[in-house]
């Protein structure tokens, strides 16, 4: 199935480039250049990924991100003109899964596009495990807390997987860091706590009395959680 990427962003001419460009690599690309519009096109395209860019009219591309994450967990990569770290951080803690500084080169744009939607798809082998109240469908990439549907972001979910899939282990930032690869590196060294601490506040985790996730001073996480049979 072709996979549908919504380009957010009021440059008409970047929008028409990305169109015809991502449109060779077998991408189909629809575009919006006001925000309002944008947020309609994902109810009605149901798109694979968003391409959200910063600096827009009505509303700036950080209050798009938020919006969209407070109902969607698609995958949102950021464009911006300014390449500040700060900038970076902001948009990775509201929930974007890649960020990219404008001039880019389109093909590290297909790149990243492609590295975010397999990390979407990975998968950890069993279909569904359960944790107590914790509930993780691999194939689906969802997860429920007491039957109720969480909102994850791609990163959240792939971070939780990556966790459990090495369950008892201790996890260091730099193995995290490697395996969700596609993320800017000094923005996502940050971002890998940043992470970790978005995920414990939707799993109820507390972390001085941890179900799931334990941080290991000075080591990295572990997920601790008993799988039930």
């Amino acid at each position: 199935m072709q996979q549908k990427i919504l380009v957010i962003d009021d440059d008409e001419k970047l929008n028409q480039l990305l169109q015809k460009f991502l449109g060779e690599f077998g991408l189909e690309v629809v575009t919006a250049v006001h925000p309002s519009r944008g947020l309609k096109l994902i109810k009605k395209e149901q798109p694979d990924l968003v391409i959200l860019d910063v600096m827009l009219p009505e509303m700036d591309g950080f209050q798009v991100c938020k919006t969209i994450r407070e109902t969607y967990t698609i995958p949102i990569i950021m464009l911006t003109a300014r390449g500040e770290i700060t900038d970076r951080v902001i948009g990775l803690e509201l929930g974007a899964d890649d960020y990219l500084p404008k001039p880019f080169e389109p093909r590290e744009l297909v790149a990243r596009i492609h590295a975010v939607l397999r990390r979407g798809g990975d998968r950890a082998g069993v279909p569904v495990q359960s944790f107590g109240p914790l509930e993780i469908d691999f194939d689906k990439r969802c997860a429920w807390l007491q039957q109720e549907l969480l909102d994850l972001t791609t990163n959240e979910f792939m971070a939780l997987a990556l966790l459990v899939r090495n369950a008892g282990k201790v996890l260091d930032r730099d193995h995290i860091l490697q395996e969700l690869r596609g993320m800017d590196s000094d923005a996502f060294n940050r971002s890998v706590d940043i992470t970790m601490s978005r995920l414990r506040q939707k799993l109820k985790d507390d972390p001085k009395s941890p179900t799931f996730i334990k941080t290991v001073w000075g080591a990295g996480y572990v997920f601790i959680g008993q799988e039930q049979h």
